[in-house]
């Protein structure tokens, strides 16, 4: 099995099962290989768990890059990519948000992720944010408050399942982003 197919296995396995104590062993077992395979492709459990969230998160990345080269309003950009993220974190929000709390206790699995959970995703929502007419020194603070509301409203989605709730909320922080600067 090639690195990428057992990637895209592991990304699987993960968003059914969750992280957990599960060793290599029981992790490659799941996914149909071997245990030596996922150390010669990713070196440890702890790079095949850092680069799942890699995945996952470039999947989101490449998804917003998608809409923004699309002609359509901004609004609708928008409106799509929460409907396609809200999906996605149906199945892999607790992965992410598991990995997430490892990240902010300092285990050692989580160092290089760090980074990679919020600095990447800040220059091309900054960008967004431009394009949406904020003015270019205020959309650092814009794109990091709506990355922080998404993942919240994500979070109170896989907690409370309130999805018609969680929409109006995220409905809500798109018409504040489009609210004239003062």
């Amino acid at each position: 099995m090639s690195r990428a197919s057992l990637l895209a296995e592991a990304v699987e396995h993960f968003a059914k099962n969750g992280i957990g104590d599960a060793s290599l062993r029981s992790i490659a077992t799941s996914i149909g290989t071997s245990h030596r395979m996922l150390i010669y492709h990713f070196g440890s459990r702890e790079g095949l768990l850092a680069e799942v969230v890699r995945t996952v998160e470039q999947q989101q990345r490449d998804l917003l890059a998608d809409l923004s080269e699309s002609q359509r309003p901004i609004a609708e950009q928008a409106e799509e990519f929460w409907r396609r993220v809200t999906e996605a974190a149906l199945v892999y929000g607790p992965l992410f948000f598991e990995l997430s709390a490892h990240a902010m206790q300092d285990l050692p699995h989580t160092e290089s992720l760090k980074a990679d959970l919020i600095n990447v995703w800040l220059p091309p929502l900054i960008e967004l944010c431009v394009r949406a007419g904020l003015p270019p020194a205020e959309a650092p603070a814009y794109a990091r408050l709506g990355l922080a509301a998404s993942r919240g409203l994500l979070f109170d989605l896989l907690l409370t399942g309130d999805r018609a709730g969680v929409d109006e909320a995220s409905a809500l922080l798109n018409r504040l982003f489009t609210l004239p600067v003062q």
